[in-house]
């Protein structure tokens, strides 16, 4: 048989699996309590039941790649009331199958097959999504883990990288707010990432997933900061969804927005090779990117467990609040020994900071971190919290 393309074969196993790997020969310690992956738990809109029961018949029709008229305007409308930017919703956005498709997709449609005549190279944080350096495997590219940590903000400091690297750059993905850390990407950081994009050259990808989880102030986005800078449209392409800000990550509601010349590639290869969401659930989702009550009581609850984590946390002078998103990056002094501990004497599942980042000379930013997902109840994420903290400090 035909073996892999050679390019894949350095992929590391993803964090899920691996975390099975390591807990599942093990007993839990106590009542399982389930804080590894970012699935929210808070309500949902009622009406979304309701629409899709109304429209089912509409599962009997092929849905639009791009979206209906109506979600497209749902999308634009919330970006404008948003960020105060103007979309076209005919020629600058389109409908996801939840945004780790357009991730990926994405640097399909735009990366080129060589800049300046070298290899492209994609940039990333180090932590970071998996599907970034997936992508960049898929087209060929190099993939150069950039670290985001303390001593940067937890933000990935890309200035900072030499000229040959920036030189090569042909996508650059940046997620704000962070997944792991909750860092906030304030206007500062946006334009100068935008300005080292016009310098170089290079599209930057901005998954803004959990944009709307935050505690006080609103996080300026990455179009915003642009548009109001006039900048070129096509230098950023943005990613949202309904996944963390509405509840909703089975519904699969997302969407990418950019310039018209970007935007015509990534619908071109979506007619080939798109998984369009089916109508009902677009009807539904028309109406959850249009309604924002929902969305500021689940921050409220979101804002409470920042609280009580400040609280539970308050004696550890490396505990890091985070600004937005709903992880704790906790640091600990080995992050699998740490998982491991809280499962076999609590029952509590946490995910170990080094499956979600690469190690780099020797480094991985992740090995003394842990990554709690702040999803469940507030009572239940206070008593897991002082459980956890009690365990990891015996």
């Amino acid at each position: 048989m035909t073996a892999f393309p050679e390019r894949f074969s350095n992929l590391p196993e993803y964090a899920f699996p691996r975390l099975r790997s390591l807990l599942d020969a093990h007993a839990p310690g106590g009542e399982v309590v389930h804080m590894t992956i970012g699935e929210p738990r808070h309500a949902s809109p009622a009406f979304v039941s309701r629409i899709i029961a109304e429209t089912a018949d509409d599962f009997g029709r092929y849905p639009p790649n791009e979206g209906t008229p109506e979600l497209r305007g749902a999308f634009t409308d919330w970006l404008n009331r948003r960020y105060g930017i103007d979309v076209d919703p005919e020629t600058q956005v389109m409908a996801l199958n939840g945004t780790r498709e357009g991730l990926f997709n994405a640097a399909i449609a735009l990366c080129p097959e060589k800049v300046r005549g070298q290899t492209p190279v994609i940039l990333m944080p180090n932590p970071f999504y998996q599907v970034y350096a997936v992508a960049a495997a898929t087209v060929g590219a190099e993939p150069v883990f950039v670290p985001a940590t303390a001593e940067t903000g937890f933000l990935p400091d890309y200035a900072s990288l030499p000229a040959d690297i920036l030189t090569r750059t042909a996508i650059v993905y940046i997620c704000s707010p962070a997944n792991p850390q909750g860092a906030v990407a304030d206007r500062d950081y946006w334009a100068n990432l935008i300005a080292l994009a016009e310098k170089y050259d290079f599209r930057i990808f901005a998954d803004e997933c959990y944009s709307e989880i935050y505690r006080d102030a609103p996080p300026p986005g990455a179009a915003e900061v642009a548009s109001f800078g006039g900048a070129d449209p096509e230098r950023v392409v943005i990613f949202h969804s309904l996944s963390k800000r509405s509840n909703l990550p089975g519904l699969r509601s997302g969407f990418v927005a950019s310039g018209p010349q970007n935007m015509a590639r990534i619908r071109q290869l979506r007619t080939y090779a798109g998984a369009p969401l089916p109508l009902p659930l677009q009807h539904a989702a028309a109406a959850v990117w249009a309604d924002e009550d929902h969305v500021i009581a689940s921050r409220k609850l979101y804002q409470d467990k920042y609280a009580i984590a400040d609280a539970v946390f308050a004696g550890d002078p490396l505990y890091n609040p985070p600004q937005a998103g709903f992880f704790l990056w906790l640091p600990v002094e080995d992050g699998e020994a740490a998982a491991m501990k809280l499962w076999t004497e609590t029952g509590i599942r946490v995910l170990p900071g080094a499956y979600l980042a690469r190690e780099v000379n020797g480094t991985n930013p992740g090995d003394q971190f842990i990554r709690v997902a702040l999803v469940a109840t507030k009572e239940e994420t206070q008593r897991a919290l002082e459980t956890m903290r009690d365990c990891l400090r015996d």
